[in-house]
């Protein structure tokens, strides 16, 4: 009897009995997301499995194919960064694997100096197009400044940064293409 309360006392609530089922994850797409609850995250099987990605990190996609898989903001935030020679731009698709973006625009600048012109030739074109921002950080050292536009959200990183922090890796689960001039 003491063995059985002591199994279902772990099991209750609180960290010891793990996760007791309930709900759904917040960053798994449901409740807070757009579009129908429940729904899968892109790229996944219904077994759990994970499917092969868009296109691989390395090969470029065609224009054509891009506008189909990403946002209009998202690619015109790539194409200012590529205005102001930004290096290594990748587009990952992360919906379903988070709930504050639906897109990651990821540039690499040379030097602090670059990656401020990179953001703030960002901010210019967004402003033209009519998406304003909803926050900006990392003005202050340069290594690495995030823009958030909502659904997408702008990291122009220094080379050592993008190398240190690698969120390709931290999103491998993502459907990514690069941008190229």
């Amino acid at each position: 009897m003491a063995k059985k309360a002591a199994r279902s006392k772990g099991k209750g609530g609180g960290r010891a009995g793990g996760h007791t089922g309930g709900g759904r994850r917040a960053t798994r797409g449901g409740a807070g997301r757009k579009g129908a609850p429940g729904r899968r995250p892109p790229g996944r099987k219904p077994g759990g499995g994970k499917a092969a990605a868009l296109a691989p990190a390395s090969a470029p996609v065609k224009r054509r194919e891009m506008d189909r898989n990403a946002s209009p903001t998202a690619l015109a935030i790539a194409n200012a960064g590529l205005d102001k020679k930004a290096e290594d731009v990748l587009v990952l698709d992360v919906r379903g694997l988070t709930s504050y973006a639906d897109f990651f625009v990821l540039m690499t600048a040379d030097s602090d100096r670059q990656a401020s012109a990179i953001a703030d030739h960002v901010e210019q074109a967004m402003k033209a197009a009519g998406v304003s921002k909803v926050g900006v950080e990392g003005y202050e050292t340069g290594r690495w400044i995030l823009v958030d536009y909502g659904d997408v959200v702008a990291h122009v990183m220094s080379r050592d940064s993008r190398q240190f922090y690698d969120l390709e890796s931290l999103w491998a689960d993502a459907p990514r293409f690069r941008v190229e001039a």
